[in-house]
């Protein structure tokens, strides 16, 4: 019977975050084991990027060696841009609005905003990737705004300046790490 609950609090959380439900992002922290939801989450979105890069370095014909560092770096990168950010957010508002939640109950709402990511594996379709990229990367920063406005207890205008910025630049540097991925194994094409 745990299971199914379980199953069935899963399902439910992952419409709540895709839908970008305010009251949820507010108080899913105080869920029971949403910080391993929203981790796992995050985990997901991270290998989807992953897999999805190494299916674009395929193309370039890399060692077995080339193809799983890409992989597992790509993904890391999703993973470790999760932390940077929240932690960012989270430093940035101590120092304009004290007091500030702790930085834990952060990572909670901004894990369940990555939930859109988990479908980044769909960016490989042919003609397709660059759309669904787009649609990912802005329904992911609106669950990003969601997620700060709740998680900071913020206005609407501080946690879209605040997530923009912060979205951005995670989505450069992960852009330029999947770039260096690709420039690193492009060379092998040529010989």
């Amino acid at each position: 019977m745990g299971q199914r609950h379980s199953i069935r609090w899963l399902r439910q959380v992952l419409a709540d975050a895709l839908t970008l439900n305010q009251d949820f992002y507010e108080h899913s922290h105080r869920y029971p084991a949403a910080a391993q939801y929203a981790r796992g989450i995050v985990a997901l979105a991270g290998l989807s990027h992953g897999l999805g890069s190494g299916l674009i370095l395929l193309l370039y014909k890399p060692s077995w060696l080339e193809l799983g560092l890409g992989i597992a770096i790509n993904s890391i990168s999703v993973v470790a841009g999760y932390y940077l950010w929240t932690y960012g957010l989270w430093r940035i508002n101590t120092y304009l609005a004290p007091p500030v939640p702790p930085y834990r109950e952060l990572l909670v709402p901004v894990g369940f905003a990555y939930t859109p990511q988990m479908l980044n594996l769909l960016t490989v379709i042919p003609l397709l990737g660059r759309p669904i990229t787009l649609a990912l990367a802005g329904w992911t920063l609106l669950g990003a705004i969601a997620a700060v406005r709740a998680g900071l207890n913020i206005g609407l205008v501080k946690a879209t300046l605040l997530a923009g910025v912060g979205f951005t630049l995670v989505q450069v540097s992960v852009g330029l790490v999947q770039e260096g991925m690709q420039n690193w194994v492009a060379p092998s094409l040529l010989q």
